[in-house]
């Protein structure tokens, strides 16, 4: 849906088969943030222009 680089490994945001969106981000730590998480979950971190982006080509 959007990427900000031409490389593989960079901020990207996914649409599913699943109708779902997927994230690849930065991998921040709970702690680095001061939140608390469940286990089951993790955190990433995104340039706001790439949710922006990607808001352009679900509308």
């Amino acid at each position: 849906m959007a990427k900000l680089c031409v490389a593989s490994d960079c901020p990207t945001v996914y649409r599913t088969n699943r109708d779902t969106v997927v994230v690849q981000g930065y991998r921040v730590s709970a702690d680095e943030i001061g939140l608390t998480l469940p286990q089951n979950e993790t955190l990433v971190e995104i340039p706001p222009d790439l949710l922006a982006l990607a808001a352009r080509s679900i509308i």
